[in-house]
């Protein structure tokens, strides 16, 4: 039986919450023209893991998409998820994160504004369903 998780998702430049607990950045680049002292002080995340973001190339491609095209989004998500747990790397970053939000809240977050269109809506599916070996 799996546990509850403590997972939830922010938009990164946004006001931290007590709900939210440890803020991960899940961006392939942190914040521009910030140095990584000010990360955390200056509220962008706690902890940026770049390992769980998608290739360079698979986010322009999710970029340049309208929000209309659907379809298109979810081969492209597909895609991601895919490569996201094509190897023990990835596998065991997506446990990692399972297991500490299975223990405290965890909040995974990308500069994205509208969820639904930004791959941190399925790296929380992903996080959600992950089974390890699976």
């Amino acid at each position: 039986m799996s546990k509850k998780l403590h997972l939830s998702t922010f938009q990164i430049g946004t006001p931290a919450t007590p709900e939210q607990g440890l803020r991960i950045g899940v961006t392939r680049h942190p914040p521009r023209g910030v140095p990584k002292d000010r990360w955390v002080a200056d509220g962008y995340f706690d902890v940026w893991l770049p390992s769980v973001a998608p290739e360079a190339k698979l986010v322009a491609q999710i970029l340049k998409l309208n929000p209309e095209k659907t379809v298109e989004r979810e081969k492209l998500f597909d895609h991601y998820e895919r490569q996201l747990l094509s190897d023990a790397n990835g596998r065991q970053t997506v446990e990692l994160i399972r297991q500490i939000a299975a223990r405290i809240p965890v909040s995974i977050g990308c500069f994205c504004p509208d969820e639904s269109l930004c791959h941190r809506s399925r790296l929380y599916k992903i996080i959600q369903k992950h089974v390890v070996g699976a």
